[in-house]
């Protein structure tokens, strides 16, 4: 090819312009990669972000538009009162003595469920015959429908026809009135419990990550096997009772099974539910379903929500120093 026709072949734009640069001169868009990836994770993401506004944002904006009213949930004649809702619950007896028991049993029944599910976990992740068996029905309780559970241990503890006073009558002792006061707490924290299957699953799952070469050079150097779990199986398991702590931190205080082991009553049930066992969730249940008071219960829950987020600011503030990480979660990529 001679010079004249190299010089020729280049002032042809169409020949010297890739592809791209030829759809650009004709004045087509021109897609990137990233602009692709973008609408790919927009596409594949939007059945979550579109339930996420409607079944999240919505519910609990339309609830704290409630909390300044006195809607009752049916009659038109409703008005708005500003924090009239708030400073009423802030002077109400009733709503610290549930929020206190909520705490109360939040700060002994998660303890409790870690502890049990932790000691299951290092149970059934020995060497074992049948190992796979125990792990199944252990965790069987776990996948059992709340409803079922409440209802379950309600017939067991029943005090006229319950199987656990039939035992206790067939060695002559008297019925037990389990569902009411001073016993209710005690089969309300036996409920959680038996439920331990849950933790026990992830726990294990958190056991296995241990690098044996720990414990195989602890046990040279030594130690005993519980100096070995203290020193080092629970401090790699420290992210997995972190995330424990939350999560049953925040189920606890929302638990709502004293309503299923409450003795027969009312249609509301509220009425029947043991002092000890009337916590926060029934207070608000108490508002909503058996006084109509709309505005109020959602001030109660939005009061809840904020407090929620206080006490995980303040786990993730002051365990900061005690969880071990793998890898630094604070590293930038």
């Amino acid at each position: 090819m001679t010079v004249d026709q190299i010089s020729s072949v280049a002032d042809r734009p169409d020949a010297t312009a890739g592809p791209g640069r030829a759809r650009a001169a004709t004045g087509r868009p021109r897609t990137s990669m990233t602009a692709r990836r973008h609408r790919a994770f927009y596409l594949f993401t939007s059945p979550w972000i579109i339930g996420f506004l409607l079944l999240t944002v919505v519910p609990m904006a339309y609830a704290l538009w409630l909390s300044f009213t006195t809607f009752d949930g049916i009659s038109p004649n409703w008005k708005y009162v500003g924090l009239g809702n708030y400073r009423e619950l802030l002077g109400d007896p009733v709503t610290w003595d549930s929020l206190g028991r909520a705490g109360l049993f939040a700060v002994t029944s998660v303890p409790l469920s870690i502890i049990a599910g932790l000691g299951l976990a290092v149970l059934v992740n020995r060497p074992l015959k049948a190992r796979g068996l125990f792990r199944t029905l252990l965790y069987l309780p776990a996948v059992v429908p709340p409803v079922g559970a409440g209802l379950a241990f309600k017939l067991l503890f029943d005090q006229n026809s319950g199987a656990t006073n039939g035992v206790l009558t067939f060695f002559g002792i008297d019925a037990v009135a389990w569902l009411a006061d001073p016993y209710a707490r005690y089969v309300l924290l036996m409920t959680v419990l038996w439920a331990a299957g849950n933790i026990m699953i992830i726990s294990l799952a958190g056991l296995q990550d241990v690098p044996r070469e720990l414990h195989e050079a602890a046990r040279i150097d030594g130690a005993s096997a519980w100096r070995t779990f203290r020193s080092i199986t629970v401090p790699l398991l420290s992210p997995v009772l972190l995330f424990q702590t939350v999560t049953g931190m925040i189920a606890s205080v929302q638990t709502i099974m004293p309503l299923l082991l409450a003795p027969l009553g009312d249609t509301s049930g509220i009425t029947t539910v043991p002092q000890s066992n009337y916590l926060y969730m029934m207070h608000v249940f108490a508002q909503y379903f058996a006084l109509g008071r709309y505005g109020y219960a959602s001030a109660l829950l939005w009061v809840l929500f904020v407090l929620i987020l206080v006490v995980t600011g303040l786990i993730f503030k002051f365990t900061s120093g005690a969880v071990f990480y793998n890898v630094d979660p604070e590293a930038k990529k």
